[in-house]
């Protein structure tokens, strides 16, 4: 198949590596032959043959992959060896890396950082100034935000939204019908107050609902 990138002579080095400015030498998506892109480093960092497509200042290096539909734009990095595909966008000052995923339709945008073995999937939003690491993964409807951090083995799906100053690092977190609500205060550091929840349906007939997890600061 027909390459749809090329990498230009125009560079910058970042964190040691040398990235180059991409440019498309064909029509494919949105963008159109001769449309300048971001920075990679190397021509495996973005697929050669989808709609993927690295713009604005956005930059991937190491061993990271953007593919499929992605899309990493802004000031958002992608590098080490994480991997964004499928329809999911990357964006803001957002950045994955480690052995991180996200995709699906999932978005990283804002401050926000997914890495480790992180994966963040489905239609899930990462944003704000959270931080989303070890072996975690965020997926369904599922937002993080503010100053959240959910690693470890935690999960988040459903229709749940964890924020504000929370740390999640075990459970599941999610929206259901079936589970009675729970909620168990973990662990409180000098910084966080842990909780684990899980939501009660107060009206069986209904279709929506969403939970809100809000961390409480002890400062």
């Amino acid at each position: 198949m027909e390459k749809k990138f090329k990498l230009t002579k125009k560079i910058k080095k970042i964190h040691g590596a040398i990235l180059h400015e991409i440019e498309a030498i064909k029509d494919f998506g949105s963008i159109k032959n001769g449309d300048k892109g971001g920075w990679i480093e190397k021509e495996k960092n973005l697929s050669q043959y989808d709609d993927a497509w690295v713009s604005d200042d956005a930059k991937v290096s190491g061993d990271a992959k953007v593919s499929g539909n992605a899309w990493v734009y802004g000031d958002a990095r992608v590098f080490g060896n994480a991997k964004v595909s499928g329809d999911a966008e990357v964006s803001g000052d957002a950045e994955v890396y480690g052995h991180a995923k996200v995709y699906g339709y999932a978005w990283v945008y804002g401050n926000a950082w997914v890495h480790g073995n992180a994966w963040v999937y489905g239609d899930a939003r990462v944003f704000g100034n959270a931080k989303v690491s070890g072996d975690a993964e965020v997926y369904g409807d599922a937002k993080v935000s503010g100053d959240a951090r959910v690693s470890g083995d935690a999960k988040v799906s459903g229709n749940a939204w964890v924020h504000g100053k929370l740390k999640l690092i075990s459970g599941y977190f999610y929206c259901t019908k079936e589970k009675k609500e729970i909620v168990e205060q973990v662990k409180i550091d000098d910084n966080y107050e842990l909780l684990c929840t899980e939501p009660k349906l107060e009206n069986e007939k209904d279709d929506e609902i969403e939970i809100i997890v809000e961390g409480k600061s002890k400062k």
